[in-house]
């Protein structure tokens, strides 16, 4: 399967390193803003077609692409995807306002491609081996705890260097925990949200607090910051009827810190390596992926009600 990757960045990268554990698999062309930034990544990994043109590689002989260029473009370039007849990957999130999403999900239905936005947490070996026990009705959440902390007072990705877009609370950071939130407790009835002051110059609020209700009766808080100079990352508390887990990316302990053994949950402990693999699977057979536009697009309507709760 030859494949297209645009958005040499940090989770470009992410990406390659995921795709090249994947048998069958070829990365043929990169596509990136810089060109010469673009091909000395492209030279890491043995890629032997570089642009900065999306148009370039998907006029090329390949299959599919992977998105992960910056958020206010993922929409548009998933439509030009679709349009030229390749499976696409988008990077979360699927865009920065719902009439977007509505459109790109349209366009898979007219195309019958398959299209699957990277929401990693369905796929983190931590939560998947929660899913299975909410499925199998060994336990159910009543509470969900986030906490999404950066420190990010500059423009800059999860690599340190300058980027040339301004990443979101909402639309970004927040579509992960409302996304899992749906996934591991059921569909989500009610949301409110607050936001901190808006940072002069990005234009942006650095910090928020969500509130959601799930149609089973669960809550989850979820507070934000791009101000937390402390340990950064996203930390998940499952408090459930029968068991507390703490999910860490792709770790999990219980509410008494004790390590919980994946082994044997997925073929990798990777979760952005586990959803390429589902994206691959789902291509070659003919099937719906999990996280795919039309599963994913309920959450995207809730950060459009939180949206509008913020501007009022």
């Amino acid at each position: 399967m030859k494949i297209a990757l645009a958005g040499a960045g940090a989770f470009g990268e992410k990406h390659l390193d995921g795709l090249k554990n994947i048998d069958g698999v070829e990365v043929v062309s990169l596509v990136g803003r810089r060109l010469d930034a673009t091909q000395a990544i492209a030279d890491k990994y043995g890629i032997g077609h570089v642009t900065t043109e999306l148009a370039d590689s998907l006029a090329l002989d390949l299959d599919a692409v992977i998105l992960c260029t910056p958020t206010q473009m993922h929409a548009e370039q998933a439509l030009q995807c679709l349009e030229a007849g390749k499976h696409v990957q988008i990077e979360i999130p699927l865009c920065d306002s719902l009439a977007d999403g509505e459109a790109v999900l349209k366009k898979q239905q007219e195309t019958g491609l398959v299209a699957m936005v990277g929401h990693t947490r369905r796929f983190n070996p931590s939560h998947q081996y929660l899913h299975r026990k909410f499925e199998g009705g060994e336990a159910a959440v009543q509470q969900m705890d986030v906490q999404t902390y950066f420190f990010r007072r500059k423009n800059m990705n999860a690599k340190g260097e300058a980027r040339s877009w301004t990443d979101h609370l909402l639309w970004h950071h927040a579509a992960h925990t409302v996304d899992l939130f749906a996934y591991q407790a059921g569909p989500i009835i009610q949301a409110n949200a607050l936001q901190g002051p808006i940072h002069p110059e990005l234009g942006i609020a650095m910090d928020m607090s969500i509130q959601l209700k799930a149609e089973s009766g669960a809550i989850c808080t979820l507070s934000l910051s791009f101000n937390n100079d402390g340990p950064l990352g996203t930390f998940f508390r499952y408090i459930c009827d029968n068991g507390t887990w703490i999910a860490r990316y792709d770790d999990l302990v219980t509410g008494k810190e004790e390590p919980v053994n994946l082994s044997g949950v997925a073929v990798s402990n990777n979760g952005i390596e586990l959803q390429d693999r589902e994206f691959i699977g789902a291509i070659r057979e003919g099937r719906e992926p999990n996280s795919s536009v039309a599963q994913v697009l309920p959450c995207y309507r809730v950060l459009d009600a939180l949206e509008k709760q913020l501007r009022e």
